[in-house]
């Protein structure tokens, strides 16, 4: 069954309104809130997922200004997401030398998007890290990439995209998530627990497999390529500077 993102009509995210709706959030960015929410929530899941559900996340304003965090539990709950929290990710998109872009397949074991194709490398970006620190953790975490074969100033940041997308009647995503590029070749030790599989694929490949309608993608990375990846793609080598750092939050 396809994952499919929606649209409703709410009221703007700005502090005020998220202070009001969750006031358990930790607004000095330090450490995970205690926020309020059903001790069986997590009841039958993974135990190394439930105990990653206690990482923190940056919470945030609709203008991606951070207002405070929360625990990645809190976050994802649908009766939290759709009262407008909203948290900061990202999205890495590593290519080897021959352009080629490695995609992983989540493991079954994950709460969110269970066993589902999507990008390089995905997470909450936490409080106490930069962006690109968290990446580079994450990527040692779920795939074995040591961060010598990745270094901080080899993460290019091209733009920030806003999506809400439910997994099932509990769990979803609401993120501001930051897309970074990436050109490496790298040894893979995955980490079964996060990613089941993995794969190098051209452009013409991940074309193909998106016209398998057996096939189902996480719906950040759906969006990401029925935008901009494949003309990002193409810049890869050269050309790539003009789409760098983009300031506009796009609001998918």
């Amino acid at each position: 069954m396809s994952a499919t993102t929606t649209t409703t009509q709410r009221a703007p995210i700005t502090a005020d309104n998220i202070i009001r709706l969750f006031p358990d959030i930790d607004t000095r960015l330090a450490a995970p809130a205690r926020t309020t929410t059903g001790e069986n929530d997590l009841e039958g899941y993974d135990e190394e997922q439930i105990r990653l559900m206690d990482e923190v996340c940056i919470v945030l304003d609709d203008n991606d200004v951070p207002v405070g965090s929360a625990s990645k539990k809190a976050c994802h709950l649908m009766k939290n997401i759709d009262q407008g929290l909203l948290h900061r990710a990202f999205s890495v998109f590593l290519f080897d030398s021959k352009n080629r872009l490695l995609l992983q397949q989540r493991a079954d074991e994950k709460i969110t998007f269970p066993g589902i194709p999507g990008e390089t490398g995905a997470e909450l970006a936490a409080a106490v890290r930069g962006v690109r620190n968290a990446a580079q953790r994450k990527l040692d975490h779920e795939l074995g990439i040591k961060p010598v074969q990745v270094p901080l100033n080899a993460f290019d940041f091209l733009t920030r995209i806003h999506y809400k997308a439910p997994s099932d009647g509990k769990w979803g995503e609401h993120e501001i998530d930051y897309i970074l590029f990436i050109k490496a070749d790298v040894d893979l030790d995955v980490n079964p627990n996060e990613a089941q599989a993995t794969r190098y694929v051209s452009q013409e490949d991940l074309k193909t497999m998106f016209k398998d309608g057996a096939l189902t993608f996480t719906p950040w990375f759906k969006l990401i390529c029925e935008s901009m990846l494949f003309e990002w793609w193409d810049h890869l080598d050269t050309g790539l500077e003009k789409y760098k750092g983009e300031t506009e939050i796009r609001r998918m």
